[in-house]
């Protein structure tokens, strides 16, 4: 996985917008406003994804590559980094499990609107 990828593959969800809210370092993936994921130009090697908190802690237990949210809530973010043992495959369903958790949480009016982008 490389900065790259994983930027386009956060870019290609619907209702997805990059943004630099915390300083010119820092990118951000909102879902409809909401941020699902985060990486940086001066790691590129890392992200930070939402998660569920037990799958967190299995991810945690079963693979270096993933620790808790930096500087993020550490019961509902991991840190990914880029690789080590998590393979590109599961990095792109946990892009997929963040971007659902967000969603799920959206309004009903937010929701909808999604769906009609």
């Amino acid at each position: 996985m490389n900065i790259e990828l994983f930027r386009e593959y956060c870019l290609s969800k619907r209702g997805v917008e990059e943004t630099l809210p915390f300083d010119e370092d820092t990118l951000v993936y909102k879902v409809m406003g909401k941020m699902f994921a985060l990486t940086s130009f001066s790691e590129p090697d890392r992200c930070n994804l939402k998660c569920n908190p037990d799958y967190a802690l299995y991810l945690r237990a079963d693979y270096t590559a993933v620790t808790p949210g930096y500087h993020m809530n550490k019961t509902h973010w991991n840190t990914i980094i880029f690789n080590q043992d998590l393979p590109d495959k599961l990095i792109l369903e946990l892009i997929n499990h963040s971007y659902d958790l967000v969603v799920s949480g959206l309004t009903k009016k937010l929701k909808n609107e999604l769906l009609n982008l």
